[in-house]
Order: structure tokens, then C-alpha cells, then sequence
């Protein structure tokens, strides 16, 4: 039995996992991507607290002014204040207020690239510039109540990289030593793992040995089993044995070097090495093929890029717009 803080006992913490150890969570595979979170609050102040606020007249100066750089402040020093928070490296920062009838509206606006969400800095800006204005003005009206603060809008990441469209995947391992036996695979188990929890149905996995006919045949298999998104993994690199991309260069008719160059500029950014893995990207029959290197790592990272973004291209090639 867990006790909580107080002295009391609880069936359970939330934070604390199996052994009853505080963990953050490890957000080292996620990707960097563009990151909005907007927070609103409100705080009731009398006829007269709100009349010095307005006209600057409070007790201890101007109560907006330092409210707004309390809360910028706030935000940026949020990973200092809640310990299982990440610190982030934010680019932008707002505080604005609204004067109403009996109370002072309160909005934070935060932007970040980052790999991890921005709200715990959008609600702790709020609710410090509250904090801020109750000080400034507590000996006008003690009575304040700080009330309603709440996240109103969350952008970026997976919550918004791309469509609903899931589309129906093949996986293929080329591996010698996978397809004689020899080895378990674990990077075909671990892209089919992903694509599964993105909600993607896989209708082919084969795996094959590093020879140019097995590879295009495995190509074809998953194509005439309905893969409209097929990703193989290995033979990428500069061995005599590395011909997966030979065997796939033979059959697309459209190159997406765009989905290669992120692949290759996010492997870079977490492995030096990753520059010698050849990466290809193309279109088949319609369809669309990503080739990834067979280690557990790469394939990793490929998902990171791939998933979902990726699938917004099925939209597009049926007839929806980029959006804006």
C-alpha cells in the first residue's frame, strides 16, 4: 500500500511506476515539430480593485505589467516548478488580459519546437499572472477568486501531424540470416508493432534473403495482397550483400526525396554514422515504398518520421488538399 503525502494511504500513485520509483517520461525518440498550446483563466476582483488596476493606481504599481512578466517568467521556468516536467526550449511566449465586468480575462500563448507538449507552460503562465494580480491587489480586495483556468487549444505533434487515413501496410525483412533461421528479427517486429498501434492493418509480412529477385517478388506479394504502403527493412548499406535498393530503384516510377532527406537529416541528428545508410522512397504502381536499414534504431527513427505524417500523401492522392 502506497502512502500519499499526507500521511494517508492510497491504493496507487500515478506517478510512481511498479517498483514505486518517480520517472519522467522519455520523450528521447520523439521527433522536434512545431508546438502550440494556448491556456485561459480568469480572476474576480471588486469594483474597486478592478478601477486602480485599470486607472494604475494599485498599491504596489503597474498590476498588468507585472502580471504579464510574471507569467512569461512563469512559463519559461515551468520544468523548475512541477519536477516531472521536461524543460523546453520555448520560442515564444504571450500574456494578454481582458478587463470585463467584474474580472480580469487572463490568455497565455505558447510556441515551441519540441518533442513534447507545451500546456503544463500555457497553464502555469495563467495561473502565476493570476497569482500576480492577487498580490498586487490583495490589500484593495482580499476577497479575489482565481477561477476557471483551463488548456482551450493544443497543436502539434501526433495529435495534429496528419489525416485520420490509415492506410493497409506490407512489411519486408531482407536479411540472410533472418530468412535462413539463424537469427530472430526484431526490426520487422518492430515496424509492424508501429505501424499496428498507429491503427494501420498489415496484409503482408515476408521476409526474404538479400537477393535482388526474392526482394522484388516480396515487393510484388505485397502489393497483390493490397499494401498500399509497403516498408522493408535491410540491406541498405555498402555491403556486397546490401542490393534492397537496387531490387526497388528497378520498379518505382517516382522518387519522394522529400521523405528520404527527413529520414536521413533526423538519423543524422541522433547517429553520425547514419549518413552512409542509402535511404530510398518512391511510388509503386500507385502505392507508396519506404526502404529503412535493419537496425533496431533505424527502424525506430523511420517510424518517428513516418508516422502519421506520412499518411497524409494517401489523402492527397485521393483528391484531398495539403490544407494550409
Amino acid at each position: 500500500m502506497a502512502v500519499a503525502a499526507d500521511g494517508g494511504k492510497a491504493s496507487r500513485l500515478s506517478h510512481l511506476d511498479d517498483s514505486g520509483r518517480v520517472r519522467m517520461v522519455d520523450i528521447s525518440g520523439k521527433r522536434g515539430t512545431l508546438r502550440t498550446a494556448r491556456a485561459r483563466g480568469e480572476i474576480h476582483l471588486s469594483a474597486q480593485a478592478l478601477e486602480a488596476v485599470t486607472a494604475g493606481q494599485a498599491p504596489k504599481g503597474n498590476v498588468l505589467t507585472t502580471a504579464q512578466l510574471a507569467g512569461i517568467q512563469a512559463a519559461k521556468n515551468t520544468s523548475g516548478l512541477i519536477p516531472l516536467c521536461h524543460p523546453l526550449k520555448l520560442a515564444w511566449v504571450d500574456v494578454t488580459f481582458e478587463i470585463a465586468e467584474d474580472r480580469i480575462n487572463i490568455e497565455s500563448v505558447i510556441k515551441a519546437v519540441d518533442s513534447t507538449g507545451l500546456e503544463m507552460e500555457a497553464l502555469t503562465a495563467v495561473s502565476i499572472a493570476a497569482l500576480t494580480i492577487y498580490d498586487m491587489c490583495k490589500s484593495i480586495d482580499p476577497a479575489m477568486t482565481i477561477s476557471s483556468i483551463a488548456l482551450v487549444e493544443k497543436l502539434g505533434g501526433k495529435s495534429t501531424a496528419a489525416s485520420g487515413y490509415r492506410p493497409r501496410c506490407g512489411v519486408i525483412v531482407a536479411s540472410d540470416s533472418v530468412a535462413a533461421g539463424k537469427v530472430e528479427d526484431t526490426s520487422g517486429e518492430i515496424l509492424r508493432r508501429g505501424l499496428e498501434s498507429a491503427g494501420c492493418a498489415i496484409v503482408s509480412a515476408i521476409t526474404v534473403p538479400d537477393e535482388q529477385e526474392r526482394i522484388v517478388g516480396a515487393v510484388r506479394a505485397a502489393l497483390s495482397a493490397g499494401a498500399e504502403l509497403i516498408l522493408t527493412t535491410g540491406g541498405t548499406g555498402l555491403g556486397p550483400r546490401d542490393v534492397t535498393i537496387q531490387a526497388v530503384e528497378s520498379l518505382i516510377s517516382m522518387r519522394l526525396p522529400g521523405v528520404e532527406q527527413a529520414l536521413h537529416a533526423y538519423g543524422n541528428s541522433r547517429l553520425p554514422t547514419a549518413m552512409l545508410s542509402r535511404l530510398l522512397a518512391g511510388i509503386i504502381d500507385g502505392q507508396v515504398i519506404v526502404c529503412l536499414p535493419g537496425s533496431n534504431s533505424a527502424v525506430t527513427d523511420g517510424l518517428a518520421v513516418l508516422v502519421p505524417a506520412l499518411f497524409h500523401l494517401f489523402e492527397v492522392q485521393h483528391g484531398a488538399g495539403h490544407g494550409r
